[in-house]
């Protein structure tokens, strides 16, 4: 069974930067790529970034491209984001899950509780 636990999350000032880590299990990570999700208040679970299972390609929405920086340690089973500069409109629920690199921005396994992200301007 897969596992998903985000952390991370937390209150932050515009400008300000976090860095989120999902702790992983149940499958086998070193082959599988991995991506960060978020759901902002009343909206939907939205793509920020993929990175795939070889490191050798990285994705990201337009909205968070040069600000955010997703890495992975396949000796800890752990994916991370790096996230600067943060803005209000940043607030969400993160979440990981593994994707497939031909759909990147699908979830495959079930979702974690997630990490709260909050910007405050």
């Amino acid at each position: 069974q897969v596992q998903l636990v985000e952390s991370g999350g937390g209150l932050v000032q515009a400008g300000g930067s976090l860095r989120l880590s999902c702790a992983t299990s149940g499958r086998a990570f070193r082959y599988s790529s991995v991506a960060w999700f978020r759901q902002a208040p009343g909206k939907e679970r939205e793509f920020v970034a993929a990175m795939d299972w070889r490191e050798f390609s990285t994705l990201y929405a337009d909205s968070v491209k040069d600000r955010f920086t997703i890495s992975r340690d396949n000796t800890k089973n752990t994916v991370y984001l790096r996230m600067n500069s943060l803005k209000p409109e940043d607030t969400a629920v993160y979440y990981c899950n593994f994707v497939t690199w031909s759909n990147p921005m699908d979830g495959m396994d079930s979702w974690g509780k997630g990490t709260l992200v909050t910007v405050s301007s």
